[in-house]
């Protein structure tokens, strides 16, 4: 009797996600639908992808941790760097072209994949190494190549366009492709949504150990590598989707800390509010997830006071949330209940509706609302062809102005801070000033900031919630309880560098 054929799939282990090849060929026949809808796209196409390029750090050996190209996991899967791939539009067939590694590497990198191998590990229709590609291509008479080139509105940089040996022989089109594959990736599938509830479910587990463990006296990164450890060592979550921000303090007021200027390196006091943006990755799929919440376990009244207006922002939008709902209005719609909350708490005076027509609330939340959220953090599709940013503050930062639709993955994370260099310039505004109580602001200098964000995925009459953290300021002190008594032992010192 024969045996039954091993469905391809990606997993970590038998406690981790097991990921079928199925989402990717799925993901092929929603391009090849949505290209043969398209006038400008003529019968006989093939899309022309090149994966991620391995490379060395600088001028030295080291390979850094591979990830692939985005586009291209999203229509392969294929973990391995220097690939490349083709897609039939007309019959849906996939072909991946591999890189041919010479013999020797085997001693270095272990049993090297036959073409049959990789065929079956990706399940695919066919499988040539590299140097075949023109020559399988034109056996195939295209009546075009589409490649991908087009600007990522988050980052400014355009993609990698595929270039080989022989594509000069080929008609060429680079600009069909990418407003089509753009917006198959807007809209998740079901397997995708899975990947993504996922990637929040051990992250959203992660926060909550580093809640549970966080006490004054440690670094930030020592925050981070809790995090890092439980996504990778429970999870399989070798990658994160983005570098961890982890500021304790007036810190928390960095809105991108944790970079090489700054890396997470203060020491944690107490009373220190810490605001804790961290996110994993599962096989390229993202998370982002921030908590804000004080390192002794236990808010002050000030601490409650913005926390509790964040919060309230946060789960108004998640109210709003459905299809046909401007993103524009949502943030507007955060915006506005964070005013009536500093109102109240007594940091602002005044009419609410006035203030947002002078933008004061771009001086407390400069970010915008959320973002598009896949395969990429910023995930792409935020500015599609006929759509503009609104160049206002806060707004011009927002990194999508779309009308939700189902399918459609966003983070949602309203947030308040207090950064020096912007109260500065509202004071100096007479237009904003008026609506400012200067004493009162003046005490929050140093506090940091709140930011509250959850990943969400619109639905057809809502939205579900797929991040599962402690979110009221009860549920969160709770939490941090009952890290009480079996918190690790922080390091001793180390003593000072020897001066020889």
């Amino acid at each position: 009797m024969a045996s039954a054929r091993v469905e391809p799939a990606f997993c970590r282990g038998t406690h981790t996600l097991v990921v079928s090849m199925v989402m990717f060929k799925q993901n092929r026949e929603r391009l090849c639908e949505r290209l043969r809808k398209n006038d400008k796209v003529p019968k006989g196409s093939i899309v022309v992808l090149q994966g991620g390029i391995g490379d060395t750090r600088d001028c030295s050996d080291h390979e850094p941790l591979f990830r692939q190209e985005s586009y291209f996991h999203w229509m392969f899967g294929v973990e391995e760097p220097d690939f490349y791939g083709a897609l039939e539009v007309d019959t849906g067939k996939a072909i991946l072209f591999p890189p041919k590694l010479p013999d020797a590497y085997a001693v270095w990198m272990g049993r090297l994949l036959s073409e049959e191998d990789f065929k079956t590990r990706y399940d695919v229709d066919e499988v040539h190494f590299l140097p075949e590609i023109a020559k399988v291509l034109k056996e195939k008479s295209p009546s075009v190549l589409l490649t991908l080139r087009g600007l990522n509105t988050d980052s400014g940089k355009y993609c990698r366009e595929a270039a080989f040996d022989g594509i000069s022989e080929f008609s060429v089109n680079n600009e069909l492709l990418h407003p089509d594959i753009s917006e198959c990736r807007v809209f998740k599938s079901d397997m995708e949504l899975e990947m993504l509830r996922y990637t929040n479910r051990i992250s959203s587990e992660a926060h909550k150990e580093v809640m549970r463990n966080v006490q004054p006296g440690m670094y930030e990164y020592q925050m981070e590598s809790m995090f890092r450890h439980y996504c990778y060592f429970q999870g399989g979550l070798r990658n994160l989707s983005y570098t961890c921000i982890c500021g304790s303090g007036e810190n928390g007021a960095v809105l991108h800390y944790g970079h090489a200027g700054a890396p997470n390196a203060k020491q944690v006091n107490d009373g220190d509010m810490c605001l804790l943006d961290m996110g994993g990755e599962y096989y390229c799929y993202a998370s982002d997830i921030t908590c804000s919440y004080p390192c002794n376990g236990k808010f002050t009244e000030k601490q409650k006071g913005i926390y509790k207006a964040v919060l309230k922002a946060n789960r108004a939008v998640m109210d709003a949330v459905k299809p046909g709902v401007s993103w524009v209005d949502m943030h507007k719609l955060a915006e506005k209940v964070q005013l009536e909350e500093l109102v109240k708490l007594g940091l602002l005076q005044g009419d609410v509706d006035e203030m947002m027509k002078v933008r004061l609330g771009a001086v407390f939340m400069p970010h915008g609302l959320g973002h598009f959220m896949g395969i990429d953090t910023h995930d792409v599709g935020g500015y599609p062809e006929g759509t503009e940013r609104v160049d206002v503050p806060g707004l011009r930062s927002l990194r999508t102005v779309r009308t939700l639709e189902n399918r459609m993955v966003l983070t949602i994370e309203p947030g308040i801070y207090f950064i020096d260099t912007l109260l500065d310039q509202a004071y100096a505004n007479p237009d904003q000033s008026r609506f400012m109580c200067r004493e009162v602001i003046e005490t929050y200098r140093g506090f940091g900031g709140v930011r509250i964000e959850d990943d969400i995925a619109v639905t057809e009459n809502g939205m579900e919630l797929l991040t599962v953290v402690p979110r009221t300021v009860e549920e969160i002190e709770e939490l941090m309880a009952e890290g009480e008594g079996r918190r690790a032992e922080l390091p001793q010192t180390a003593g000072k560098q020897s001066a020889k």
